[in-house]
């Protein structure tokens, strides 16, 4: 070797050597970042799109409810429907004293900062971590993440379906403790998640679906959706830790564009790009149906239905086959009945195809494990339909319904690890 390579490698082993020594530039593997709390990003519509004027000079405050008890996190704000840049000029993250409230509880407020400044511009289509803080929290605890914009974005990301009361004000509001004068909406604006320092032992599972994951039905600031509930089984049945995090969209579809992205083309961020992703369990398919039922019902005959079969069974395919890629267990949930549903109104024919299509998630492979939400809330007399008391409106399940299907869940199958590229 010559002596000029020689003394490059000399370099090389030295520069290594010293990051070694170097307690600052050793990762920590013990732990790693989980998402304990998410939700998936849409374009606001209807009553959700920002009036005139409204976030000019406004302090928004978010209630969410995390699944991990941690003592440090950060939180990644959303800019990914954007148009246009999205400023934030400071935020906050606080222990919540309760939701549906606006305070917070004193001496629990954390300013956050990006890069150690208070503000910071994210570009469109982006999302943004902020720096770590520390904050320690329960499982099921309420976090209040505040943010203050100096104008309204061309373009918002919102998650419409929070089912938790969101309070906004005028003005930097964003280090008070209480908002007595605060306006309310029922939405999510500009969170993607809040990520917590576990132990690498601790895993996540995502629920990615529509309304159903989502929680219509569930009760405004009760937090008792079917993923709230399955959180509360590992708890009470000394499972876990593991973090959960919902990822439904209302009115969302597997295969085509309606409230949302559709679920094949939001997967991998929605699931994939989770930090700590271990497991999904994947519920979709309702609207897909009911929709071609509803909306096209000209086109709705027998051989359109088997089209519409082939085509949703392809699009579970693929969506099983990039998580098990990247090394993620993939759960294929059953869709529950609907027959007696208003909005869909569904026929016996038209139910044939959910009947199918559920037969084939149990015993096609398609999946690492199944969870059978149909058998878990039926109705025995008349499995066409769900349970009276476990029906919001023939379409939705009602809290007890959630419960039910928390309960169906394999837990076994969440303490395995799956192989892949990950």
């Amino acid at each position: 070797m010559h002596t000029r390579q020689l003394a490059a490698c000399a370099l090389a082993a030295a520069a290594l050597a010293g990051c070694a020594a170097n307690p600052a530039a050793v990762e920590d593997t013990s732990r790693h970042w989980v998402a304990s709390w998410g939700a998936a990003q849409a374009v606001p519509w209807n009553e959700f799109v920002p009036v005139e004027g409204e976030w000019n000079d406004t302090s928004v405050r978010q209630v969410v409810n995390v699944s991990l008890s941690a003592k440090r996190l950060r939180v990644r704000v959303s800019n990914v429907h954007g148009a246009g840049p999205l400023e934030i000029t400071a935020a906050s993250v606080a222990r919540a004293v309760k939701p549906g409230l606006a305070d917070v509880e004193p001496g629990t407020m954390r300013i956050l900062a990006f890069d150690g400044r208070s503000g910071v511009t994210i570009p469109p289509g982006a999302e943004y971590y902020s720096d770590p803080v520390d904050l320690e929290h329960a499982a099921r605890g309420n976090l209040a993440i505040s943010l203050h914009l100096s104008g309204a974005p061309a373009g918002q990301t919102a998650h419409p379906g929070s089912r938790t009361t969101s309070f906004l004000v005028k003005g930097n509001r964003v280090s008070e403790a209480a908002w007595p004068d605060a306006k309310k909406r029922v939405a999510w604006w500009h969170v993607a998640d809040v990520e917590v320092l576990a132990p690498r032992t601790v895993g996540l599972v995502v629920a990615i679906g529509d309304s159903i994951t989502d929680g219509h039905g569930a009760t405004t600031d009760g937090n008792d959706r079917w993923t709230d509930a399955l959180v509360d089984r590992m708890r009470r049945e000394g499972f876990g830790p593991m973090a959960v995090v919902n990822t439904g969209i209302g009115g969302n579809k597997l295969l085509r564009v309606s409230l949302g992205p559709n679920v094949v083309s939001r997967f991998d961020r929605d699931v994939l790009m989770r930090s700590g992703v271990t497991h999904a369990i994947v519920l979709i398919g309702i609207n897909d149906l009911g929709g071609h039922h509803r909306n096209r019902a000209a086109e709705d005959t027998p051989e359109a239905r088997e089209r519409l079969l082939a085509e949703m069974k392809q699009g579970l395919r693929q969506v099983a086959e990039r998580g098990r890629a990247h090394g993620v267990c993939m759960i294929g949930g059953t869709l529950v009945p609907y027959i007696g549903s208003d909005y869909y109104k569904p026929t016996a024919d038209n139910d044939t195809v959910r009947l199918k299509l559920n037969e084939w998630i149990r015993t096609s492979g398609t999946f690492d494990t199944v969870v059978d939400f149909d058998a878990a809330i039926r109705d025995p007399a008349n499995p066409e339909r769900m349970r009276k008391e476990y029906s919001h409106d023939w379409l939705h399940p009602s809290p007890a319904g959630f419960r039910a299907m928390a309960d169906a869940v394999p837990l076994p199958a969440l303490a395995r690890r799956c192989s892949g590229t990950r």
